[in-house]
């Protein structure tokens, strides 16, 4: 069985997006998009003929008139086109959002491990820009961020629901993408029926779904590499977890041999979760602190506690550049918060998902900590995206997540 394949489609010529359009790049802008990268940024925009409307598809051409490809227009948008592809020939029509949609699916049916668990769809990277696509078991949950995806709902939603075992399409359509796309939000079910329970499950263990109120699509899909770690880490170690969400490292931890484990996090509700997770997964994960992460992990240090394995994983802090410098002072913060509490030998495990921070920048924000923590630490590992969220080459910035696994001399 290839578990990620549709069924034959009947989705052929509902709908129709053609041309009217030419959007005209500046002089000396076309690079990016010949380069195959899928933005097309407001200030590179010389005019555009025929006023598109929020979504329409249009003809992207450079200054000297080459015709570069299609693209979806946005005018409410920083990003004013995204690229739909580089053949100025095509058409964008059902069959063809069809096509790129089940060629991601079936991607993922090529690695094992992600029948059950998998992100479907990852946005630009899969030539679906503004689209992610989660699967929970039975249920699939699509994020829709731009007004070029917005055009075809019906027909993802038709292309989901079609995949063989998916009871339920649900939508969590919200947050601040779309409102910069002139979007309102939309969460509930977009097809079948929502079960009173959704997991997601990997490596042996179990966890409980939030689809409709928790973040994102309801769990961090792309730290499973990073679970992957932590039973050979976790055995006799004091653990911390800080930003703990749905306590999946605490839970991996407890059952792993873990002395103790301690799970931070800011959202009384999430820390429920955790505990549910716990009892799922038959196991205790001891002590649950509800709180902000900074003035918690100064209380551990003020404590002179240690612990022999630190989780970091924030949110993001630089949603984009403009908050770059404010973010890299947060990353920082934790980072020395974190160092100050390690045990000597001990393992800091510490993420950034801002995809404004680069790899670089990350290693010298945490290395700025350890040194003004005064310990010394080395790189074991470096972590990153699983294969369910490539990394396109042509899109660098679809690299959003770095970690490192460093241990204290």
């Amino acid at each position: 069985q290839e578990p990620f394949k549709t069924h034959p489609t009947t989705y052929r010529g509902r709908m129709d997006n053609s041309v009217a359009s030419t959007l005209y790049l500046k002089a000396d802008r076309d690079g990016p998009v010949r380069r195959r990268h899928p933005w097309v940024m407001s200030g590179s925009v010389s005019h555009v003929t025929n006023d598109p409307q929020p979504g329409d598809t249009v003809k992207v051409v450079s200054a000297t008139g080459d015709e570069l490809g299609l693209a979806s227009y946005s005018p409410f948008s920083t990003i004013r086109a995204r690229m739909w592809t580089f053949d100025p020939s095509a058409r964008v029509d059902d069959a063809f959002v069809t096509e790129l949609l089940e060629r991601s699916i079936a991607r993922r049916a090529w690695y094992p491990g992600l029948e059950s668990t998998a992100r479907l769809v990852f946005g630009d990277a899969d030539g679906l820009p503004g689209l992610v696509v989660d699967r929970y078991g039975e249920v699939v949950v699509m994020q829709i961020t731009t007004v070029g995806i917005e055009r075809w709902r019906d027909v993802i939603a038709d292309v989901l629901f079609a995949i063989p075992e998916i009871d339920c399409v649900y939508e969590r359509s919200d947050g601040d993408d779309r409102k910069r796309e002139g979007l309102d939000e939309r969460v509930g079910i977009a097809r079948g029926r929502l079960p009173d329970e959704v997991h997601a499950r990997e490596n042996g263990f179990t966890f409980a779904v939030d689809v409709a109120s928790g973040h994102k699509t309801g769990f961090y899909i792309d730290q499973r590499g990073a679970r992957m770690l932590i039973p050979q880490l976790s055995n006799g170690a004091r653990v911390l977890n800080v930003f703990g969400y749905t306590g999946s490292f605490s839970v991996i931890a407890a059952r792993n041999g873990a002395s103790s484990v301690t799970t931070i996090d800011s959202s009384a509700p999430s820390l429920e979760l955790a505990k549910l997770n716990a009892r799922i997964n038959d196991t205790d994960i001891g002590e649950l602190i509800v709180g902000d992460a900074g003035e918690q992990l100064r209380r551990l240090r003020d404590r002179r506690a240690e612990f022999d394995l630190i989780i970091l994983d924030p949110p993001k802090f630089a949603p984009t550049q403009k908050n770059l410098d404010r973010a890299s002072r947060a990353y920082k913060d934790v980072n020395l918060l974190g160092a100050k509490l390690l045990a000597p030998g001990g393992r800091l495990l510490t993420f950034s998902c801002s995809g404004a921070v680069s790899a670089d920048l990350f290693q010298k924000i945490v290395a700025g900590a350890a040194l003004d923590a005064k310990r010394s630490m080395s790189i074991v590992q470096r972590l990153g995206q699983p294969v369910d969220h490539p990394v396109l080459l042509s899109y660098p910035e679809s690299e959003y997540l770095k970690g490192m696994l460093l241990q204290a001399h």
